[in-house]
């Protein structure tokens, strides 16, 4: 009787360690949630990614004249971009011809790069740094290669904006976006930023009404022939004035909470950062290739820029004029 005695005090002292041990480890998983990457998609692996455009690294050293293979690829991502000729990606070859000479010089140019017209690691390690999905254009808009030398905002072709009657924009997240008073609180700090400079002004809006800006979280191939890739490669996108269309790439280990500097994920990228560099789209600014811009394309994981540089600034009020 006296070992039944013991055992059962045995079992019910292991049940309420246990206990104790599920609620240390809820409380710790509530606490890490609180400070570390919130992304609408999470991501529960860790391992390495394969990232669409770090194969790139392997065209090190190439030049006019070279037969390698990726460099079809690479010729996609410059057509794409805005510095290839449009043309069936399809068609791409695997040649160095004087075309893709041309293409990558005037990235190089963009982006104050060494500019060889040769593959050289820099060129390649920008390249495959996360980026938008709008094309560059700088060869045909805005002032910046007019401007005594200095580089600046650009617009879209044919210099849309919204109507002088619209200077009050609603937004809305799609029906299939799930969306927590979190992001609801990044979106609207990201909105913000834009209307402390203009004579622009935003709400958030139910969806299924009428609506200027529609926002929403995708995977790949959406439907608008701009298709995502996975993580790290393309973020996000959005479209010229008056289309309203803000898309985002929901495989991207978005941070919405949190310091992304220090995230312990290498593929960490902040979304307001991103939400901010769309937002500029959404209103007419294409994009600038002064480093510290909001509007410049690209941005490296784990890294935060969100406020507003003089280039954009100047670049949105030329638009719509200063508050």
């Amino acid at each position: 009787q006296r070992e039944g005695e013991r055992e059962r005090k045995s079992m019910a002292s292991s049940s309420s360690i246990s206990s104790l041990l599920r609620g240390a480890v809820l409380v710790a998983v509530l606490f890490l949630s609180s400070v570390s990457c919130s992304r609408p998609n999470p991501n529960k692996h860790h391992n390495h990614h394969h990232l669409p455009w770090e194969s790139f690294q392997k065209l090190s050293g190439c030049h006019l004249g070279d037969h390698r293979a990726g460099l079809a690829h690479l010729k996609q991502y410059l057509n794409r971009f805005g510095y290839l000729p449009a043309t069936a990606p399809a068609k791409f070859s695997d040649d160095f011809d004087h075309q893709l000479e041309s293409a990558i010089v005037a990235y190089q140019h963009a982006f104050h790069l060494n500019a060889t017209g040769a593959l050289d690691t820099s060129t390649l390690a920008f390249m495959a740094t996360p980026r938008c999905g709008v094309a560059d254009d700088f060869n045909r808009t805005g002032p910046w290669k007019l401007a005594r030398g200095r580089t600046l905002y650009t617009y879209f072709d044919g210099k849309p904006t919204w109507p002088p009657s619209k200077r009050h924009l609603t937004y809305a997240f799609t029906s299939h976006s799930v969306i927590s008073p979190s992001l609801r609180g990044l979106f609207s700090r990201a909105f913000a930023r834009w209307s402390a400079v203009t004579t622009l002004s935003f709400s958030e809006v139910s969806s299924g009404g009428a609506v200027d800006v529609t926002i929403g979280f995708y995977s790949r191939d959406h439907g608008d022939v701009r298709g995502f890739d996975g993580m790290g490669g393309v973020l996000a996108h959005a479209f010229a004035p008056t289309d309203g269309r803000l898309h985002i790439d929901r495989e991207e280990e978005w941070v919405v909470e949190g310091d992304v500097t220090t995230s312990s994920s290498a593929n960490a990228m902040d979304l307001e950062s991103a939400v901010v560099h769309e937002i500029g789209h959404i209103l007419g600014l294409g994009h600038s290739n002064v480093n510290e811009a909001i509007m410049y394309p690209s941005i490296a994981s784990r890294t935060r820029k969100v406020q507003l540089a003089n280039d954009d600034i100047a670049g949105i009020q030329s638009l719509y004029g200063s508050n």
